[in-house]
């Protein structure tokens, strides 16, 4: 049995940041959460060029990916949007990221990636079988909106149909790599804690790292060049949410447009009970905000708007990988 505090905190989490986009997401950006709750002025550089597409001109390249085992990938970008896509094939057998290769793993070779612009990232959640990590429902409860009761999953097989569709999710110091003391340790004052920097790979593929907010602010200014650094980016949302697999909100579809091949998909989230697949996906990045919170990219059937925000590091969210 679930506290009612479990329930209250996640639900507060998704609450708050969907309620303020609701004021933001007609009156252009605002600035992001400081570490002391407040808002603060967005910094950082712009994206340096962008055409009328977006940034993108249309043109392809080859892309060779890693196949996790140390093995280098290259990219050409020439500051274009061009398709990059991994074959999907079986999973290898191994070690590495810490955990065994099951299903995709974590072999670059098995996902869909996607060069935007300058950056080339998984066009799919990271499906990654490491302990501390979860298929959607999998050890714990399901909130049911129709019924507004919690069910406990039934049957494996659906379990698994989530992770395939959705990818795993993951709390902070695992999809970090890191000891669990770590969710609620800032990486600065702990020797075991310490993040790589400037790209922390966690439990992504060799030559692959969780990305940081700063990698984030260069792919929502792809979606929007107007969105300031650590800000909730209007329009990116829709941008950036993949054309199927999104919730309906009042008879109107909540599926997005995909103009960079994203992809992104709503897999839900968990913070003592398992809610919202279909309707929400969050995203980690490496940046942290305290000991106990790191901040993430919140996106939902029922706004076009990207939000950032930090969120507890006990969580469990969907993980994207970037490329070196």
């Amino acid at each position: 049995m679930i506290t009612q505090y479990h329930k209250i905190a996640l639900t507060a989490t998704f609450g708050l940041a969907l309620a303020f986009i609701f004021s933001c997401s007609s009156g252009g950006d605002n600035g992001g959460n400081d570490p002391n709750g407040g808002t603060s002025s967005p910094s950082g550089g712009e994206l340096s060029s962008s055409d009328g597409n977006g940034g993108r001109d249309g043109s392809s390249s080859s892309v060779t990916t890693n196949s996790g085992n140390g093995s280098s990938s290259s990219a050409t970008s020439g500051g274009s949007s061009s398709s990059a896509t991994g074959s999907v094939g079986s999973s290898s057998s191994g070690s590495g990221g810490g955990g065994s290769y099951t299903e995709k793993g974590n072999n670059i070779a098995s996902y869909k990636t996607k060069q935007i612009v300058g950056q080339l990232w998984m066009a799919e959640n990271l499906n990654y079988a490491v302990e501390g990590s979860r298929c959607y429902g999998e050890g714990g409860l399901v909130y049911n909106g129709e019924t507004k009761a919690y069910d406990i999953t039934l049957s494996n097989s659906e379990i698994q149909a989530n992770c395939d569709k959705y990818g795993r999710l993951y709390d902070w110091a695992t999809a970090m790599a890191l000891p669990s003391k770590c969710n609620s340790t800032l990486s600065t004052s702990d020797t075991e804690c310490a993040i790589a920097t400037p790209n922390h790979r966690g439990i992504c593929p060799n030559g692959w790292h969780i990305p940081s907010d700063a990698d984030w602010n260069v792919l929502m200014k792809v979606a929007n060049p107007s969105c300031s650094d650590n800000s909730h980016c209007a329009g990116a949302g829709k941008k950036l949410k993949a054309t199927s697999g999104w919730n309906d909100y009042n008879e109107s579809s909540g599926n997005g447009t995909d103009d960079f091949g994203f992809a992104a998909l709503p897999g839900g989230a968990s913070g003592g009970y398992f809610d919202n697949v279909g309707g929400v996906g969050y995203w980690w990045s490496a940046s942290e905000n305290n000991a106990n919170s790191v901040y993430g990219w919140l996106i939902s059937y029922n706004v076009e708007t990207a939000i950032w925000s930090s969120s507890t590091k006990s969580y469990l969210f969907s993980v994207r990988c970037l490329q070196d």
